[in-house]
C-alpha cells in the first residue's frame, strides 16, 4: 500500500479587502445600495448638524464668570450650571449640613456595593441583609438629623440630585425582595397567598405611578388616625418601593418560569425544604436569567423618579426647571435640560455596563 504524501501550505494572511478599516465600511456601512444610500443621508445630516452643535456646546461656550453677563459669546451659557452646581445636587439642604450627603452616597453607599460585590456564599447573603437593614436607617438618621447632635433638616428643603439619588435608592433596594416574595406567593399552590399576589401586583400594576404619589400625599392622610402624621417624603418613598416592587415581581417570576422543571425535581429528590430549594438552587439561577429585566426596571424608575414633583418635592429636574424660572437667569433653560440629560444618561449607561458584567460574571460559560 502506497503512503499518500500529504503536503500543507504554509499559513497566509486573509485578503487585503477582508482586513482593516476598508473592509470594516464595507461590510458595515457600504454592503449593499440600500446601505449606503442611509450612510450617505446619515454623513450629510451629521454634517449639518454636528458642527453648529459643537460650536454651541463646546467652542462659543461660556464656562466662566459670576453672572449671565459672562455668558457675551452666543454659545452655551455653562455658567448658569457652575453657578448653580450646588443647588442642583443638594437642593435647598444647609450648607453646614452637606457632608452628611457627601457621607451617605460617597462613602457608606460605596461601601455596601463592595460588601457585596467582594463577598461570596453565606457572607455575601448577610452582607445583603445587613445592607438592606441597616442602610435605610443610617442614611435617614445621617440625613435627616435630630439625633446624636444632628440638626434636624425637613424632608421639604431635600432636593436636587440628592432626592433624585434617595426616592431611587429606597425603590431599588426594596422593590427587590418584595418583588422575589410577591412572585413566590404568585406562583404559591396556596390559593389564599396565590390570589393575594395576585391582586396586589395587578392592582399597583394597573394604576400610573403618578396616581399612586397623588394617592400617597393626598389621600393617605385623611385614613390615618388623627394626631398621626407621616412625612410626606417618607409617604412617597413607600409608594415607589411598592410601585416598582409590583413591576419586579413579574421580571423574577418570569425567571422562576424559565427554569426547567428537572431543577424543582432534582431539589426536592435530595430532600431540600422549600426554602432551602429556593435560596440555593432555584431563585440564584431565576435571577441570573432576569438580570437585563431587573435592570430595566432600575432604569426606569430612576427617570420616574422625577414624577415626585407632582407632590411638591424638587428632584433633580425639577430643580433644574426651578432654577432655570430664576429672573437672574432666564432664557438658559436649555443649558439646564441639556445637563440633565447628559447626567442621566451617564447614569443610565453605567447601570447598563454594570448588568453587562454581571451577566458575564455569573455566566454558567465563565465557571467551566
Amino acid at each position: 500500500m502506497n503512503e499518500e504524501h500529504v503536503e500543507y501550505l504554509p499559513n497566509r494572511k486573509p485578503p487585503a479587502i477582508d482586513r482593516g478599516i476598508i473592509a470594516w465600511l464595507r461590510h458595515n456601512l457600504f454592503s449593499s445600495w440600500l446601505n449606503t444610500a442611509l450612510t450617505l443621508i446619515s454623513l450629510y445630516a451629521l454634517y449639518r448638524i454636528m458642527p453648529p452643535l459643537l460650536d454651541w456646546v463646546l467652542f462659543s461656550a461660556n464656562f466662566r464668570g459670576e453672572s449671565r453677563e459672562a455668558c457675551d459669546s452666543g454659545g452655551a451659557c455653562w455658567v448658569f450650571i457652575a453657578n448653580r452646581w450646588q443647588q442642583l445636587m443638594y437642593g435647598f439642604y444647609p450648607t453646614d449640613a452637606r457632608w452628611r450627603v457627601n457621607v451617605v452616597f460617597l462613602v457608606l453607599l460605596p461601601l455596601a456595593v463592595l460588601a457585596i460585590v467582594l463577598s461570596k456564599g453565606n457572607k455575601r447573603f448577610y452582607a445583603i441583609v445587613a445592607t438592606m437593614v441597616l442602610m435605610p436607617i443610617v442614611s435617614w438618621t445621617l440625613l435627616k438629623g435630630g439625633t446624636l447632635g444632628l440638626k434636624t433638616v425637613p424632608t421639604s428643603l431635600w432636593g436636587g440630585m440628592m432626592l433624585t439619588l434617595v426616592v431611587s435608592s429606597a425603590g431599588i433596594l426594596f422593590s427587590l425582595p418584595l418583588g422575589i416574595l410577591l412572585a413566590l406567593g404568585r406562583r404559591s399552590r396556596l390559593p389564599v397567598i396565590h390570589w393575594l399576589c395576585t391582586a396586589f401586583i395587578e392592582l399597583w400594576r394597573g394604576v400610573p405611578l403618578i396616581t399612586v404619589l397623588f394617592m400617597a400625599s393626598s389621600m393617605l392622610p385623611l385614613f390615618l388616625p388623627g394626631g398621626l402624621y407621616v412625612d410626606n417624603l417618607v409617604r412617597a418613598l413607600i409608594g415607589v418601593a411598592l410601585f416598582a416592587s409590583a413591576y419586579m415581581a413579574e421580571v423574577v417570576r418570569g425567571g422562576l418560569a424559565a427554569i426547567d422543571r428537572g431543577q424543582y425535581e432534582a431539589s426536592d429528590s435530595i430532600g431540600l425544604s422549600y426554602v432551602a430549594k429556593m435560596r440555593l438552587i432555584i431563585l440564584p439561577q431565576a435571577l441570573r436569567t432576569v438580570i437585563p429585566g431587573i435592570t430595566n426596571t432600575y432604569v426606569g424608575l430612576l427617570k420616574d423618579t422625577t414624577l415626585v414633583s407632582i407632590i411638591g418635592l424638587y428632584d433633580f429636574l425639577g430643580i433644574v426647571h426651578s432654577a432655570s424660572q430664576d429672573p437672574e437667569w432666564l432664557g438658559y433653560g436649555i443649558e439646564g435640560y441639556a445637563f440633565t440629560a447628559l447626567v442621566y444618561f451617564l447614569i443610565c449607561y453605567g447601570m447598563s455596563q454594570t448588568s453587562y458584567t454581571l451577566e458575564r460574571y455569573f455566566s454558567p460559560e465563565r465557571r467551566k
